[in-house]
């Protein structure tokens, strides 16, 4: 974990153990997976623009067409098909706020607050990091093909903890 944006789930330093079931992750997994290309500068495919999820009241709906060259660590909050908004930084999965007692509070960011559903296209998942108001995640990209998913996180492998994963 390169930084603070999966916290309070993940520390900053932790090395994971992936494993490559070959299905597809379920909501609620913590993935390692390669974003679109232009998460880096949150470009969103619906538009090739820097995507401001705060101003449109929504999460980018489709990514870029590219996949990006570094790998990503977050949750998986919904999947093919799924309709998604967002409230006080919680997901709103297909009309129901989700119970997320594992995220930090959202703190007003922009992103905390995209009333507008999305749906996931088909074989796209959409991830968000549990430190939802510093996040750089699908609301700003769009989406994750799954061929761009690479693992679930299974364990932390360094520093050493007891079994039992991540």
């Amino acid at each position: 974990m390169p930084s603070e944006l999966m916290a309070p789930t993940c520390k900053v330093g932790e090395r994971f153990l992936i494993w490559r079931p070959g299905g597809d992750p379920h909501v609620g997994d913590i993935v390692v997976f390669n974003p679109p290309a232009g998460s880096d500068s949150q470009v969103c495919g619906a538009t090739g623009r820097s995507w401001d999820p705060g101003k449109r009241k929504q999460a980018c709906p489709k990514p870029t067409q590219s996949k990006g060259s570094v790998s990503f660590v977050k949750r998986v909050v919904a999947g093919p098909g799924d309709r998604l908004a967002v409230q006080d930084g919680h997901v709103v999965l297909n009309g129901k706020r989700q119970d997320e007692p594992f995220i930090a509070p959202c703190g007003g960011a922009d992103a905390c607050e995209l009333p507008q559903e999305i749906t996931v296209p088909p074989d796209h998942y959409f991830m968000m990091g549990d430190n939802r108001g510093a996040s750089d995640d699908s609301r700003f990209w769009g989406p994750v093909p799954s061929d761009w998913v690479n693992g679930k996180a299974v364990a932390v492998y360094w520093p050493f903890m007891e079994p039992g994963g991540v």
